[in-house]
């Protein structure tokens, strides 16, 4: 497993279209401070599976919490006993550390 410590230490940054998204490299490295997440063209995504619906709607809330706490949001795609997590930066086309920050704060809730 990765060290997602300082990912999850950072804070997002206000992110409006005026920088370009991550290159090639600069995913790669990020991606290897991460624990299971895939990389798939301009989203990084992970699916975590649950006991039941309970357990998820409750991951559920813990990511939105994030979420608004990091003003960055991702894609969610809830079922009884799993959840789908999508991060990219829509206002630049691409990935930026701002996807990978929530990232690790999303996988440190199993930490805590």
């Amino acid at each position: 497993m990765s060290d997602t410590g300082d990912l999850a230490h950072k804070k997002c940054k206000p992110c409006e279209g005026v920088m370009p998204p991550l290159s090639a490299s600069e995913v790669a490295i990020l991606m290897e401070q991460l624990d299971g997440w895939e990389f798939l063209e301009k989203t990084i995504r992970k699916d975590f599976h649950f006991k039941n619906y309970y357990q998820t709607t409750a991951f559920v809330n813990a990511v939105a919490w994030i979420s608004h706490r990091e003003d960055h949001h991702p894609d969610l795609i809830v079922g009884y006993n799993k959840c789908r997590v999508e991060y990219t930066t829509h206002a630049i086309g691409g990935l930026s550390e701002n996807d990978f920050i929530c990232a690790a704060k999303v996988d440190t809730l199993f930490t805590i």
